[in-house]
């Protein structure tokens, strides 16, 4: 496993489908990203479509470094990109990656897409590829995105306090998260059965 490098592919659900994330998807996650409510714990805001088209490219180098895996999320009714997401911090020789970097337009939190877009990258990740450790992390602060992961089902690890510095300087302590292969059986039936739950 220590020499995988992980494939661009694209993950089907019933809410959302998980697209290899593309140059050309910068103006469509401008168009539905840039309320300041997503960017405001992240490390930099993006405001325009200039930020935007940075913000993919960074991550697209990152990806053809092998350190990342990156995907739009599109919304299996509209077929429009509501979101992106990535495989990150890529470690096969100690099977663990994490999931990071997901945001996700406001009209569509809460609709059971990054319920569902979470099955669908960890399914991949420990049912195909066989990571043993699904890590995810958040800033203190962020007490919305603390609730969703825990609802997860996953572990909290840890603080680590100052582990970041935002463009602006503001000092962020990243409270870190898990799923581990053990527990993953146990977590894949919650998330299903938060999927099959009435709106």
């Amino acid at each position: 496993m220590e020499h995988l490098r992980l494939a661009p592919i694209t993950l089907s659900g019933s809410i959302v489908r998980l697209e290899p994330l593309l140059a050309t998807h910068a103006a469509h996650l401008a168009a539905v990203g840039l309320e300041p409510e997503l960017w405001r714990l992240q490390p930099k805001a993006i405001t325009s479509l200039a930020d935007m088209e940075g913000y993919v490219a960074s991550a697209l180098e990152d990806q053809r470094r092998g350190e990342s895996l990156c995907f739009v999320l599109v919304s299996q009714r509209t077929g429009a990109v509501i979101g992106t997401t990535r495989f990150m911090d890529i470690a096969p020789a100690h099977k663990r990656l994490e999931i990071g970097w997901t945001w996700i337009t406001s009209a569509h939190q809460r609709t059971g897409a990054n319920v569902e877009a979470k099955l669908l990258l960890l399914t991949h990740a420990f049912d195909v590829l066989g990571f043993q450790k699904i890590a995810l992390k958040t800033e203190t602060l962020n007490e919305q995105s603390r609730r969703a992961i825990l609802a997860l089902g996953a572990t909290q690890e840890g603080t680590l306090r100052r582990q970041f510095l935002a463009e602006n300087g503001r000092a962020r302590d990243m409270v870190y998260f898990s799923i581990l292969d053990s527990e993953w059986p146990a977590v894949r039936d919650r998330l299903a059965a938060r999927l099959t739950r009435p709106a």
